[in-house]
């Protein structure tokens, strides 16, 4: 993990790689709770006796909003700012969906710094591409340009 003080330290980062972050296992409870969450009860990731029969692979896929919801959890672990107030997601610029997450797949994070702005109220805009791969596997799951705001 990379440790700044403050958010204005985050200016110096840009160009800069994380990552990886640990793995984590996106396994069919974790798929099934996202289910129920968000409503999305598509077969494709929640009936893993359909998915044995009909999907490639054999295996429900988790919803690449869950992949996408994963991205915090991941990112706490690659950078952490000391002294700051709070921090905001602030929105995403651009996102895809490039390859499934089957049920019990291992993913993990690695964060790009493509830009750091200062805004008001003594913060630092930070905009990132987020990489989310899938172990085993060639072609990521997510690639996301994310912005996230830290204040002091």
């Amino acid at each position: 993990m990379l440790k700044v003080e403050t958010p204005k330290d985050l200016l110096a980062l840009v160009g800069k790689t994380l990552g990886p972050s640990s793995w984590i296992t996106v396994d069919q409870p974790m798929i099934d709770t996202f289910a129920d969450a968000t409503g999305d009860h598509q077969w494709i990731h929640v009936d893993v006796e359909r998915a044995k029969r009909e999907m490639p692979g054999g295996k429900t896929i988790a919803h690449g909003y869950l992949t996408l919801s994963l991205v915090p959890r991941l990112a706490a672990t690659l950078l952490q700012v000391t002294k700051r107030s709070r921090g905001l997601n602030y929105g995403s610029n651009k996102v895809r969906f490039t390859n499934a997450v089957p049920a019990g797949a291992r993913v993990r994070l690695r964060q790009r710094i493509v830009n750091a702005e200062e805004v008001a109220g003594n913060g630092v805009r930070l905009t990132s591409e987020m990489t989310v791969e899938i172990d085993g596997q060639e072609r990521p799951a997510l690639v996301a340009e994310i912005l996230s705001i830290s204040y002091a």
